[in-house]
């Protein structure tokens, strides 16, 4: 059963740290992804399939929010006038989200397995 809890901490804990990196160098996407999986499986604690599963369902909740946010920046700077951005990804807006999505669900849920076995220690 999914502990939403932990899921919901990872995700906040993944936004926090996902802002912080942008205005901090070195501290990137790729870090908040881990870091919230992390806390996810940490706090779901169980077996490493336990932690990843809620640092998946954290991670791609996470992935889903900043596809959202991108696309958006997408529709609203092509809308602008600033450029044609769609035409320039070839159109292809959803599969870059779908890839984002994809990529901070696996290193979550890596996270997530380590973070679960990290709390059974």
């Amino acid at each position: 059963m999914t502990n939403w809890y932990a899921v919901v901490v990872g995700f906040v804990v993944m936004t926090v740290v996902g802002v912080v990196g942008l205005a901090i160098p070195g501290l990137g996407q790729l870090t908040a992804g881990l870091v919230g999986g992390f806390v996810a499986g940490y706090m779901a604690a169980g077996s490493a399939g336990r932690g990843a599963w809620h640092g998946l369902v954290a991670g791609s909740l996470g992935g889903i929010a900043v596809a959202l946010i991108f696309g958006f920046a997408v529709a609203v700077l092509g809308t602008a006038g600033l450029g044609p951005f769609g035409p320039l990804l070839g159109g292809g807006v959803l599969v870059v989200g779908v890839a984002i999505t994809l990529v901070m669900g696996l290193e979550s849920a890596l996270a997530g397995a380590v973070g679960a076995w990290v709390a059974e220690e």
